[in-house]
């Protein structure tokens, strides 16, 4: 397989996704299809906030946290039919990280579209840290 550049590599992982607006995922969470899983690492997380209900687990965990089978998996770890929406804090490492659970055999896992941040700017709930200032418009 020739080398590829990591702009052709995400294209052709999203071409398995069916990616989801920030008001989608909000919706297949909200009925209980889905799961939303934060995959930011900390530092983002205090800065921005983050998604109530979300399960957070940081992006070199994650495979091991939604394995169905495996002995460090989470309680939400129900079974491969899990629909599993990740979000990372734009929308490029959930599309690799969702095909990564893919590849786990959790075959509806997707990922959201702008990741938090488009979350964030739909209007969407978001738990801000304590002292939190939007910030400045450029």
């Amino acid at each position: 397989m020739a080398p590829i550049g990591i702009d052709d590599l995400l294209e052709r992982e999203r071409a398995h996704l069916d990616r989801l607006t920030a008001a989608q995922a909000a919706e297949a969470a909200a009925d209980g299809g889905a799961v939303l899983v934060d995959i930011r690492y900390a530092a983002l997380r205090d800065r921005d906030g983050i998604v109530p209900g979300a399960l957070v687990v940081e992006r070199n965990e994650l495979e091991w946290r939604l394995d169905p089978l495996g002995d460090y998996r989470l309680p939400e770890a129900t079974g491969h039919d899990l629909r599993v929406i990740v979000l990372c804090n734009e929308g490029y490492a959930s599309s690799l990280a969702a095909r990564s659970l893919q590849a786990l055999g959790l075959h509806r896992a997707t990922d959201l579209i702008g990741g938090f941040q488009a979350w964030a700017e739909a209007g969407l709930p978001v738990q801000r840290p304590e002292g939190w200032t939007a910030p400045a418009a450029d």
